[in-house]
Order: structure tokens, then sequence, then C-alpha cells
């Protein structure tokens, strides 16, 4: 991260960002994130982020991240006000819209607080040391004399204390701190860094005052529901246009684009029916009777396909890290142990469906739409339209859930070329069925694990190969393996201290739109290590707490680089966030000093333990089951220890970490995404259940303070939900499962 703030109180610029006045400050926002190179390759600029103070003192943040239930948009303020010495009760929270001088407005892979963290940083540290000098300088005494406390100027000699809106306009004439000059607070001074500070949209949620984007009401506003191909790449037939305009309050009948490869985040094409109400509208679709052509993947069948992937992992290899010499250690080993894990299509299931409402004004398109990153929309959108980006006005509205979903802003452009077709505001409506069958979904996976153990019982070799179609086949349709970012994902960073370790893909296509889920290719790839281990654990007569110490070894950082892979890191360096064996060993003695775990249980109770490093956080969870006679399962509890280096607002990562429990419960339990005759199967909860409260566990969490810069927490507590259930499973019954989801696998 290069840092630089800049004082830009005068330029005309601020104008048209509705500030006038006071002192403001711009920080870039240099985010090398998960699409980062997809920003690059659709020309998106570096951009800068602005922190206002106005000549009353009001303190103005704004934030460039979107806000679905994370806390971004409390956590980010946090951090600038404490360095600022703000009076929270005195900032203006403002959502920043789509526009590249608020920098990466992507709001995914768990960045908004580890990437932002030292910018925000710095430029509450420089505003606050701007009005310390316009005071000392008013005061004429020592700049090291003043001090800011609590929205006020002190005079420590004297005890003299003024507001800051004295200082704004002389502090705004003052040259920024040089970065290396700036001084933070340290951990002790810190009044909202590391507290818990209630989400600044609480009463609003409480009150049901917040806007989703499924509320948005325009005046003389459409309302849109389509109908897409139900196979990929399909092609729209024919349909009954009069009888769909016959129906009451039904407006139009328009036709979106084709589909196109490459898939991006393009519409799929489609007819659809523009009404005064969402009533009209559905029924219009009804009448519609719309037929399509299957086209390529009209015979895509899961449960065929599983086998393909099963060939995959038979056939050749795509080699990603390589230490020592594996083959020769399985041959030689005085045992070897192999499991196949499977992992089937996965579904985000948002509360909220996507929405998004468009409306045009002189010339230039206004859209409110609940995204994850306004940015790709404007991206998206502006080619459809014939736009330029920067004159597609985005607002994010709160998001109703996402898990991945709302960054791909297909619906999006949806609504404006309705909106553009009719000359009315409309809003572009998903429903529950319509995201159920024409989504993003996470991959279907096959992997095969092999383990070299010598007559001692040590584990010599580890082999592991994954199969599964990548998500970069969207964005290049000649995709036909995952790559590095993806293998990195849970499986170039496996951290065994073992002589011997071979990570190889096999070779896959996708024939539905692939795209990133909560934890991304993690949730596979820890479900088959940590489930391994505990295989390994069984294997060799030992506690698989104890497996875990021993095949993680020594305290050591990291490169997987020196076994010749080509490793993410999540975006970030290794020297900032090193890859370090202790903190992981750190979270798994803690979770089971919190659980119990190796305690005798009661007939058919039993705990099961994981352990995975994602998003450069590291997770151990022990989870409790219990199995009835019937094969009946229940979930009560579950353990999470979490160590994400600087929590700036634990009571937001605690609860990340409940929601990650129950959203991995879910995957565990009921996950799966079919298809048949290249249709997906499932249309609602029914067909694709999540927990209901009565299935969901009591979660306790424990973050361990560390010192260490921020990392990231929307995801992290995902991966070893799954693997730790399946252990429990396991020590409760005897039985293993290696297939998700568990289902009704107990009860067969």
């Amino acid at each position: 991260m290069s840092l630089h703030i800049e004082n830009v109180s005068r330029r005309g610029i601020l104008k048209g960002a509705g500030i006038v006045g006071g002192l403001v400050l711009t920080a870039p926002l240099m985010s090398k994130g998960l699409l980062a190179e997809i920003k690059k390759a659709s020309g998106m600029l570096e951009a800068t982020n602005y922190l206002s103070i106005s000549e009353d003192g009001t303190v103005n943040i704004y934030i460039h991240r979107v806000e679905m239930g994370q806390g971004s948009r409390t956590g980010l303020p946090q951090i600038i006000a404490d360095e600022l010495e703000a009076d929270w009760s005195r900032i203006n929270f403002v959502a920043a819209f789509g526009d590249q001088k608020f920098g990466d407005q992507n709001t995914d892979g768990s960045t908004s607080i580890r990437k932002f963290y030292d910018t925000f940083r710095h430029a509450g540290a420089a505003a606050r040391m701007m009005l310390e000098q316009a005071a000392a300088k008013k005061w004429d005494v020592d700049a090291s004399q003043v001090e800011a406390r609590e929205h006020r100027i002190v005079n420590k000699a004297t005890g003299d204390s003024a507001d800051f809106s004295e200082f704004v306009t002389a502090a705004a004439e003052l040259p920024v701190p040089a970065v290396d000059k700036v001084t933070f607070k340290s951990k002790d001074q810190h009044r909202f860094i590391g507290k818990p500070v209630r989400n600044i949209y609480m009463k609003d949620f409480v009150t049901g005052s917040s806007q989703f984007g499924q509320d948005v009401r325009r005046e003389g506003m459409l309302y849109a529901v389509a109908m897409r191909p139900p196979v990929l790449g399909g092609k729209l037939k024919g349909y009954n246009k009069e009888a769909a305009m016959a129906v009451s309050g039904v407006v139009d009948v328009v036709e979106l684009p084709a589909f196109e490869k490459p898939i991006m985040f393009k519409p799929l094409g489609g007819v659809a029916v523009l009404a005064t109400n969402t009533y009209a509208a559905k029924k219009g679709l009804e009448a519609l009777a719309a037929e399509f052509e299957a086209g390529d993947n009209g015979g895509y069948d899961t449960a065929a396909y599983e086998q393909t992937l099963w060939q995959s992992i038979e056939g050749e290899d795509v080699n990603f890290l390589k230490r020592g010499d594996v083959d020769g250690a399985l041959s030689s080993a005085a045992k070897v142990v192999e499991a196949d894990y499977f992992v089937p299509h996965l579904h985000h299931a948002p509360m909220e469906p996507p929405a998004a409402t468009a409306e045009w004004r002189d010339g230039k398109l206004m859209m409110w739409v609940c995204c994850q990153d306004p940015q790709s929309v404007q991206q998206t959108v502006a080619p459809y339209v014939g736009l330029k980006p920067e004159d597609v006005h985005v607002e994010a509205t709160l998001l109703g859930g996402a898990f991945g979903r709302k960054s791909k802003p297909d619906f999006a452009a949806e609504a404006a070329i309705l909106a553009k077709h009719a000359g009315k505001p409309v809003k572009m409506v998903w429903t529950r069925e319509d995201d159920m069958q024409h989504s993003y979904y996470h991959t279907i996976s096959a992997q095969r694990v092999k383990a070299a153990i010598d007559a001692d019982g040590k584990v010599t070799a580890y082999k592991h190969k994954s199969a599964f179609p990548s998500i970069f086949e969207i964005f290049n349709p000649a995709t036909e393996h995952p790559v590095p970012l993806e293998m990195g994902l849970g499986l170039l960073d496996i951290p065994f201290e073992t002589a011997n370790m071979q990570i190889d893909a096999g070779r896959a296509r996708g024939h539905v739109r692939i795209g990133w889920m909560r934890s991304v290719t993690n949730i596979q790839h820890a479900f088959a290590v940590g489930s391994f281990v505990d295989e390994l654990a069984e294997a060799t007569g030992k506690r698989t707490d104890a497996m875990w110490m021993e095949l993680i070894g020594s305290d050591r950082t990291l490169d997987p680089a020196k076994d010749g892979a080509d490793y993410f890191n999540y975006g970030e360096s290794l020297e900032r966030h090193p890859l370090e064996t202790a903190r992981l060993k750190g979270v798994l003695k803690k979770v089971v000093e919190m659980s119990g775990y190796g305690k005798k249980m009661p007939k058919g109770h039993g705990l099961g333990l994981s352990v995975h490093r994602s998003f450069v956080t590291y997770v151990a969870t022990v989870v409790e089951v219990a199995v009835d006679g019937d094969g009946n399962l229940s979930v009560p509890r579950a353990w999470v220890a979490a160590d994400c280096g600087l929590a700036v607002n634990p009571d937001r990562v605690k609860s990340q970490m409940e929601g990650a429990v129950v959203f991995g419960t879910s995957i565990a339990l009921h996950g799966e995404i079919t298809a048949k005759d290249g249709i997906i199967e499932q249309t609602n909860f029914d067909g694709y259940p999540v927990c209901r409260m009565n299935e969901c566990p009591h979660v306790e969490v424990a973050i361990l303070e560390t010192t260490g810069v921020p990392g990231g927490v929307g995801e992290p507590g995902v991966p070893p939900v799954a693997p730790a259930i399946t252990n429990a499973i396991f020590a409760a019954t005897g039985n293993r499962i290696r297939r998700l989801p568990i289902g009704h696998q107990l009860s067969a």
C-alpha cells in the first residue's frame, strides 16, 4: 500500500462532491484484491477517498464499501474517528456512490478493513495533526503543547480548550504532514479501534426504515420480471406477446439482448415483462409462455458430470506445488492412507434476491442497486446503454445478504436496458426462483488425497489433487483447469511440515455460471484437508488435535513459492501478512481449551475439529453433533477461536464468526445444487434449504489478541465448519462422511 495524504480543500472538484468549505483530505486506496487483475484489464483507475471536516466541526467520512451485514461502514469510520479524536455523535456517515475517485469499492474477499486500515488511520491522524498545528499557531505555542481530545484541541499547559470548528479554516491552509511524520495513538489511547461500536444502521434495521434494493421506489416506476433461458447459453425461440399484454397492468414486453461469451457479468438474454406492479408483471410472464432452445449446455447432468470429475482425477496432472519425492515416499511407505471427497454446486441464497432500479435523467443514468461493487455496475451497464461508465450514477443500497452473488451485476444491466426502452424508471425484480435457477454457482469439485506413513506412525508425504471448473472461465472461455489463485485458497498454503508434498489439479469445464461464494474454493479444499487430517489421526491412533500439531510442526513462516507455487496470499504480501504456523497452532490450542475437545461424550454425541487459514486469518472450530438411533442429526454447539490480527470491532468479528458457522452448517447439512438437461432443479428454499433456527448451534467465539494488522473476517469462519461437523459425526457414530451434503446419509 502506497500512502500519500493530500489536502484538496480549495479545489473546485469538491463542489461536485457536495463539499463546500472546511478541511478536505484525500487518500489513495490502492487495492490488489480478488478482482484487481480483472479491473486492471477493464481500465479501472487508481482513485481517492474523501475525509472532510466542515467549518462547524462536523466530520464527514465517505465510506467507499457497501453494507451487507458485515459492518464495514461502521468499522472504517471507527479507524478515522479514533485517530482524529472525533466525537462519534458529530460524524456524518456518507455512503459513497459509484465513482473512481472513491477507490476500489468492491466489497468482496474480506478486504474492507484489512486493505484500508492504514489509509484510514493515516487520514484521521493527519487531520488531527493539522488541527493541532492550526491551534498552536493561533495560540502562539509549540505544537507539542496542544493535543486533540474528543473533538476539542486542548492546551496542555493551561487546560484551555476549543472545539475543532475554531481551527478548521486555518487547518485547511496547511500542508499535510508527510506520511513518515504522522504520529499515531497508542493502543491504550484507543476509544473506538478494538472496541465494540454499534452498527451505524442499527436503528434503521430495528425500525424497518432502512432501504434495501427491493425497497427502492421512483415516481412513475414500472416493474420488470423476466423469463431467461433455463440452460446457460440457450436461445429464445418464441413467446405470446399478445397474451401477456392482455393481462391488466402489463405495459410492454421487451426482448433482452442475447447472451454471448465471455460470460463475465452479462445478462443471460430472454424476454421481460414491464408492468405497473410486480404481481401484474409476474402474471404477464406466465401468459407469455416463452420457449427456448437449450444450446450447448443442454446435456449437463450433475450426476453424470461427477464421473467426469473423477476421470479428471485419474487423468493428467496440472502441478501447482512440489516438494521432495511424493511418489517415491508413497511407494516405500509402511502404510498409505487415501480418501476421495466430493462437494456439489452450491448457491449463495441471500435473503434478498437481486434487484436494481434505473432512471434516465438528461442523458445520464441513475441507478439504485443492491450490489457489492458499484464500479462494476458502471463498467457492466455502460456498453449496453451507450454511455461512458462515469455517466452511470450508481448508489449501492443496503444488501439483504450477498455472499458474493451481488458482485455480479447482470441484473443491473437488465434494469438499465429496460429503463432506456421504456423512457420511465424501471425496477428489475428477480424472484427467489430466478436467483435459484439463473445464478452464479459455487463450483462442483472432486478431490483425492493420499498420505504416506512410516513405521513410526509419522506422515512422510502428502499428495492432493483437486478437479473443478474454474471461476475464471467466465472471463476467459479457454480456461480448462483451476488457476493458481483458486488453488491458493486452501491448498498451496497447507502448513504441513512434511518433506514430501505435491498439489495438483485436474482439467474441467463449466456448464453453468461459476462464481465466488463466501470463502470461495476454501469451501471444498478445507473440507478435504480437515477431513483427511481426522482420517490420519484414526489411522495412526492419535487424537485429531495432536495430529494437527504434529503435521504443522515447528513455529515458522511459510513461503509456498519455495516449493514452486504461484501463491496469491489473498492479495497481500507475505511481509505484511506472513503465513505463520504459530498462529495456526494458537487458535487450535484455544479452541481445544474452550470446547474441552477430547473429553468423554454421551452415547451418540461427538466432537469434531478442524483448523484453517484463509483471507490471512486463522480459525479453528470444534463442533458437537448428536445422532439418534434413527440417524437424525443435530448440531447443538460450536466453538470458534479466531486470530484476525487487530479486531477493529470485536462485536462484528464475533457476529461474522457466528454467521459463518450457520452458513457452513447449511452447506454441510443441506447445500446442493443439481442440474438435469442443463436446467437447475432447485427453485426455492424447499429444494435448497438453509439452516432453520432450530438447526443452528449455539456458538461461542474467542478472538485471540495479537499485535498483527487486521486480517479478513467475513469469510474465514466458513471453511473449517463442514469438516468439523463430519469429523464429529465419525466420533459419534463411526460413520465417515466424505461427500456433501450430509443430507440423509446417516439414515439411508
